[in-house]
């Protein structure tokens, strides 16, 4: 996708292809706090140098538009969580699933920590001075344990029916599943008792209507992951030490965003 950089009036402004925001460039081994997100950490997972050249080097992504439907639906389906938490109750969706004993945990920083543009669930890792952060869907909790439980809202549309054992294989979800861990990993550091299943609650476009007729119909599939926090430590230590040398690192041969500017320079050092 070509992204052209306009202002709010459709106003042609110069793309530079840098940060403007000096907080959100790393330098190697600087002793002041840094902050990645959850979805900056994932980038390293995927690719280490482009992480590099984003954190360290300041290098700015081309912009993409926002998923306004998706968005649509996580903010009808948190009013709707929000009624159950205002009157201490489950959800509907929980009541059919025979999960009664579950319902949106309540507390004053629950709107903070669904904010993952300015605020988030926070930690500090370890004794460095990274500070991790992401901003959750929802947090419930099980009554009868006193575990709280992430969930994580997913829109999609999909024909067929929709399994749980197909939507966690699926290799384009495995980095839903990194969220969840993730999510669990802070709530865990913060204190927090969570437990061992979280939820996906997946809205699935539907395809055997006869019309769209002004309404879009939506399914409901609540789907349980039993989360793994247990590769996160090494994994952050490894963004640390990445993001702390000197060196850029290799050239992910996976990467698209690589190759593209690896046969781009190629293409224009031959001009």
């Amino acid at each position: 996708m070509i992204s052209i950089k306009k202002n709010k009036k459709g106003e042609l402004l110069k793309a530079s292809g840098l940060r403007s925001t000096a907080k959100s460039i790393y330098a190697p081994n600087q002793k002041e706090e840094f902050q990645i997100s959850r979805g900056r950490f994932d980038n390293f997972l995927s690719c280490p140098r482009c992480f590099y050249l984003d954190r360290v080097k300041g290098l700015a992504d081309p912009g993409m538009p926002g998923w306004a439907l998706n968005t649509l639906t996580d903010n009808l389906l948190k009013i709707e969580f929000d009624d159950c938490r205002l009157k201490g109750e489950p959800h509907r969706i929980l009541v059919e699933n025979n999960l009664s004993h579950i319902i949106p945990f309540q507390h004053p920083e629950m709107d903070d920590w669904r904010d993952s543009l300015h605020a988030g669930l926070k930690i500090k890792f370890k004794d460095t001075n990274i500070i991790l952060q992401g901003g959750v869907d929802d947090v419930w909790i099980d009554t009868r344990t006193e575990e709280l439980i992430v969930v994580d809202y997913k829109s999609q549309a999909k024909r067929g029916e929709i399994l749980p054992s197909e939507y966690l294989s699926d290799i384009y979800h495995q980095g839903y599943k990194r969220q969840l861990d993730f999510y669990n990993y802070l709530l865990q550091n913060l204190g927090y008792k969570t437990s061992p299943i979280s939820y996906f609650l997946v809205v699935n476009g539907e395809y055997n209507e006869t019309g769209f007729h002004g309404n879009m119909k939506f399914s409901e599939h609540l789907i349980p992951y039993e989360h793994d926090t247990s590769w996160i430590d090494d994994k952050v230590n490894e963004m640390i030490h990445c993001i702390n040398s000197e060196s850029l690192p290799e050239i992910n041969e996976s990467c698209e965003n690589c190759a593209y500017a690896y046969e781009r320079a190629k293409l224009e050092q031959s001009e």
